[in-house]
């Protein structure tokens, strides 16, 4: 493909500063990607610490020569994805800055594990993609990328990560992809009904209104990849089903995609139970984030256990994502380290549960 633009009026580094204008042969998609009220560029601005100024069909990218090529690189591959058709928005733009930089950890660490390849800024167009009906779901950071190539070769994950990197999402987007391309006849997915810190106390209704709450995640994330009509209908025959981890015991699932959610509040015993369920054809997908064990005091994670036990196992994927890799608010990434620099605190006595 010929591409439409192209950098020139490139000046000598001056400094620390260095100049680049890019040339843009679209100006209908040149709007989109300078946004209303160039609200696009002041959000690349303030990312990457540049100066962007758009005057007709070119942008001048100003600052320290690193930003620069990390401005151009972004500036590309988001005009890239409106020539094919796609729209831009603020956490396109935020993805597109994550991918195009290096990895904080990964600063600090020469030889990073064969799943945490860092993604090449010059191949983003290359970045793996998971395809369901309602549209192509890319990458929107290093982690994110790493983890769905693993998704798409491998027949066990491991997806290990805080709050907000995609870790579930991802999992029912490459499950929602194979069974629409007939890959798989069925998508399993799968929670332990375990209280998140609290006493919920008695649940009113039948066995399926009890359980509704601990699966709502999954239902929202099915929901964004299927239409409701269709969900409803694929659900009402067995193609997809949504059961709490109990209902797995005895079971042999063959032909079929099945994902464990929220897998560090499981038991080793109930996690080697759960993995040994797999059957002919079966694709699993474990996710977790050991930072949110709602287990009693004393019981071993499920989740770690089989990290430990499985870690050099042929076959098996265990892809760590970080707080880098949230794709939530930016103030999640940052609550997220904040927590992990601080270390765990005995809660107040009038906290304490009495004997």
């Amino acid at each position: 493909m010929t591409s439409s633009t192209h950098a020139s009026s490139a000046s000598p580094t001056i400094g620390e500063q260095r100049t680049t204008t890019l040339r843009f042969h679209d100006n209908h998609l040149l709007q989109h990607l300078v946004g209303d009220h160039d609200r696009h560029l002041a959000r690349l601005e303030r990312h990457l610490d540049v100066q962007l100024v758009c005057r007709g069909n070119r942008i001048a990218v100003s600052g320290n020569p690193a930003s620069v090529e990390q401005t151009k690189t972004a500036l590309l591959a988001l005009y890239q994805q409106l020539e094919q058709g796609h729209m831009i928005d603020g956490e396109q733009i935020d993805g597109v800055v994550r991918l195009t930089s290096l990895p904080a950890h990964r600063r600090t660490m020469p030889t990073p594990r064969t799943h945490e390849k860092k993604v090449p800024s010059s191949q983003l167009e290359d970045l793996p993609s998971i395809r369901t009906k309602r549209g192509n779901i890319a990458p929107r950071s290093h982690g994110q990328a790493a983890y769905m190539a693993e998704l798409a070769q491998k027949e066990l994950v491991f997806g290990i990560g805080p709050a907000g990197t995609g870790k579930t999402y991802l999992a029912v987007a490459q499950a929602v992809a194979m069974f629409q391309a007939g890959q798989v006849d069925r998508i399993i997915l799968s929670r332990p009904a375990v209280e998140a810190g609290e006493r919920l106390g008695f649940l009113p209704g039948d066995m399926r209104e009890k359980i509704d709450p601990y699966l709502r995640p999954l239902y929202d994330a099915l929901h964004d990849m299927m239409p409701g009509d269709q969900l409803t209908r694929r659900m009402s025959n067995g193609e997809i089903e949504v059961a709490p981890l109990a209902f797995m015991r005895g079971r042999t699932l063959g032909n079929a995609y099945v994902i464990l959610d929220e897998a560090q509040n499981t038991t080793p015993a109930q996690m080697k139970m759960f993995l040994t369920r797999m059957g002919p054809n079966t694709r699993m997908a474990i996710t977790g984030d050991m930072s949110q064990i709602d287990l009693p005091k004393g019981v071993t994670s499920g989740l770690k256990d089989a990290v430990t036990t499985l870690e050099n196992v042929q076959g098996i994927s265990i892809c760590r994502l970080r707080s880098e890799d949230v794709v939530r608010h930016p103030l999640v990434a940052r609550i997220v380290d904040a927590y992990d620099r601080t270390p765990h605190k005995t809660p107040p006595s009038f906290l304490q549960k009495r004997p």
